[in-house]
């Protein structure tokens, strides 16, 4: 994996790196952290996503490498790639529709990432699903070059791993993470400031929304399933982004005997669902047969139809689906 890397990144000159529509940290941390490292070797590498970065995460591009797809397409529009990568995430459909026009303008592509997928695709690309963040595996692949760390780096990839462990709380974590944010913090980070950074001060209407989701909480199966729920109106009414939300479902793990956590989110007419492992329960798997995916600690799906309903047809197959995992 690190020598395809290796090979891939030595031969190319123009790099354009993005991640998935809607980024978190973890995929924007790691591509800007990946840019700002293949820069230092004297490649032509941006960051380019379907949108322009939001304000809450420029703080962690210094370097201005990152760019919404319209910006790019203005400053460089004869640009063509050697190589083009794709972090956190490895289903190019992923990426947004409009910045895919730039893979096919590229004579290599490469996925960085470390969610679950197919094995042939793994085989070609950089995946490694037992790394705690995307952003672990980057650092692995960035001292590959001899690159050393700055402290813009580290940062980037420090909130990446932050974000995407829960303050390192997952079952992902492992000693040799542990090694990466040691060197990490050699640069100078301060775990305070960069906590406070990505997390952000919150008002007070931020802990009054917090009260009435945990107000919400029920649970079912002797308490091995807990779930809460976040309404528009709830939203609105204390106008609190959305993005401030994504770390609620994680009070309910503190929950005695829970194995499953659920918080469902209205989104318009559809109900995203956020579920979390608190053990050895595959979550990923559950949000597959949802109709949704991702790891097996930390999974989402989302299902049309009122909030009320979906919670209420849900609930059952979630009870069936750990039943069968517990038997």
């Amino acid at each position: 994996m690190i020598n395809h890397f290796k090979q891939l990144t030595q031969k190319a000159n123009k790099i354009i790196i993005t991640t998935h529509i809607h980024p978190d940290a973890d995929g924007i941390g790691s591509e800007i952290a990946l840019c700002m490292a293949l820069r230092i070797i004297g490649k032509e590498a941006y960051c380019v996503n379907e949108e322009e970065l939001l304000d809450r995460y420029k703080y962690l591009d210094p370097d201005n490498v990152l760019c919404g797809l319209e910006t790019f397409n203005k400053n460089h529009p004869d640009f063509s790639p050697d190589l083009f990568i794709v972090t956190d995430t490895n289903s190019l459909h992923r990426i947004g529709t409009n910045i895919q026009s730039l893979v096919t303008k590229s004579k290599d592509l490469l996925f960085i990432d470390h969610h679950p997928c197919p094995k042939e695709v793994a085989a070609i690309h950089c995946i490694d699903t037992k790394m705690a963040a995307t952003g672990e595996l980057v650092g692995k692949l960035i001292e590959s070059l001899d690159i050393e760390f700055t402290k813009e780096i580290a940062l980037a990839l420090y909130t990446s791993i932050l974000i995407d462990t829960s303050s390192f709380r997952y079952p992902t974590v492992t000693a040799n993470t542990h090694l990466l944010i040691s060197k990490l913090m050699d640069t100078g980070i301060e775990p305070p400031e960069a906590y406070n950074k990505i997390y952000g001060t919150k008002q007070i209407s931020y802990m009054k929304l917090l009260g009435i989701v945990l107000s919400s909480a029920d649970s079912a199966e002797e308490g091995k399933i807990g779930w809460m729920k976040l309404t528009e109106k709830d939203m609105n009414a204390f106008d609190v982004d959305s993005e401030d939300t994504h770390g609620f479902v994680n009070h309910l793990l503190i929950l005695d005997n829970i194995k499953v956590a659920m918080m469902f989110r209205e989104i318009g007419n559809q109900v995203k669902i956020s579920m979390r492992s608190a053990g050895d329960i595959d979550v990923g798997i559950m949000a597959q047969a949802l109709g949704g995916g991702g790891h097996d600690h930390s999974a989402a799906t989302i299902i049309e139809g009122n909030i009320d309903q979906v919670i209420e047809e849900t609930v059952p197959k979630v009870q069936l689906m750990l039943r069968q995992d517990l038997d």
